[in-house]
């Protein structure tokens, strides 16, 4: 059951920058969040305790880490032995979709929160994807989320009985990184509490160089603010602005014809 204002929301929550972000959105539009964490034999377990902070310092209604093994199909650096890419910079990427993508996650994350959804009489959950700053997974684009709102609408007993309606809010989709950043630090997120590396040391310290780490400093470098966890951003360009996006209450969400409370 939801709590006393019965608004409540599925999050994922990894522990990094962008769920983060996306939870205090979801708290901030005054839904109940339920956070929802993976232990999925991701090489960065670490990011649990991130998950587990985050949750704490928002406030939550309950935080939930999952335990699957998608090690047992591998397929990934995160998820195998395959080394995690170590770059000088961003403009080292390759092109291409890289060797940190696991194959098929945010389906199963979001089947997972769609599970818990219903059973809460919930037809919201948030996802803290985006399509601008990102490593380029398939997962991670507009019309993924939509194609999966449209399948999650037929899946379940709530959404065939007319109880569910899923709306899938994606409020990061369409921000760059140093947006998401500035538009976290004017909701109180903590980033201090965040992890975003994927190849951490034995004591959890970044490496600095995998992708999620570059993207990282050039978010906060570019937002012109002094990153709690990876420390001063690099020489460059001043940021053009140090104001917050709008985040708007409307889209990004993919609903089935509602717009966003």
């Amino acid at each position: 059951m939801g709590s006393m204002n019965d608004r409540p929301a599925v999050v994922l929550l990894s522990g990094g920058l962008d769920s983060a972000t996306a939870l205090a959105i979801a708290k901030d539009r005054g839904y109940d969040a339920y956070a929802l964490s993976f232990r999925y034999g991701q090489r960065h377990e670490i990011e649990i305790a991130a998950a587990e902070r985050v949750a704490g310092a928002l406030g939550v209604h309950r935080h939930v880490v999952a335990d699957i093994d998608l090690r047992v199909f591998g397929g990934s650096a995160l998820t195998s032995e395959v080394d995690v890419p170590h770059r000088g910079s961003l403009a080292d990427l390759d092109e291409g979709i890289p060797v940190t993508y696991v194959p098929a996650r945010n389906t199963v994350f979001l089947s997972f929160a769609l599970a818990w959804a219903e059973t809460l009489n919930s037809s919201d959950i948030f996802i803290g994807v985006n399509a601008l700053d990102y490593s380029g997974y398939p997962d991670c684009r507009p019309e993924y989320i939509e194609a999966f709102r449209r399948m999650a609408n037929l899946a379940t007993k709530a959404g065939v009985e007319g109880r569910q309606s899923l709306t899938i809010h994606t409020p990061l989709i369409s921000l760059t990184k140093a947006e998401i950043i500035r538009c976290g630090s004017a909701l109180g997120v903590d980033y201090a509490l965040t992890h975003s590396c994927y190849d951490p040391d034995s004591s959890g310290r970044p490496c600095q160089t995998c992708d999620s780490c570059l993207l990282r400093a050039k978010g906060f470098a570019e937002a012109g603010l002094v990153d709690p966890v990876l420390g001063d951003p690099p020489p460059g360009p001043p940021a053009v602005s140090s104001r917050p996006p709008a985040v708007s209450s409307g889209p990004p969400a993919v609903s089935s014809g509602t717009g966003e409370p």
